[in-house]
């Protein structure tokens, strides 16, 4: 999905070198951001995927520490 991202920036990118309207070069402004803004939300959703990996195997631990104690 990134990749998609970075695809779709770099094509914003031309389109708005190549754009000579004002209107055009907004709206393209408006999509760079929403993709920029797309691209922050999936690595916030990366960081939140590893830190939920990381409390699951710590309460694994926890659990079989307890299992071990009984």
């Amino acid at each position: 999905m990134k990749k998609d991202l970075d695809v779709m920036e770099s094509r914003l990118d031309a389109l708005e070198a190549s754009s000579d309207d004002r209107y055009q070069k907004s709206m393209i402004s408006v999509l760079k951001g929403l993709t920029e803004n797309q691209k922050h939300l999936v690595d916030e959703f990366e960081h939140l995927k590893k830190a939920i990996d990381l409390l699951t195997l710590e309460i694994f631990k926890v659990e079989k520490r307890l299992d071990l104690e009984q």
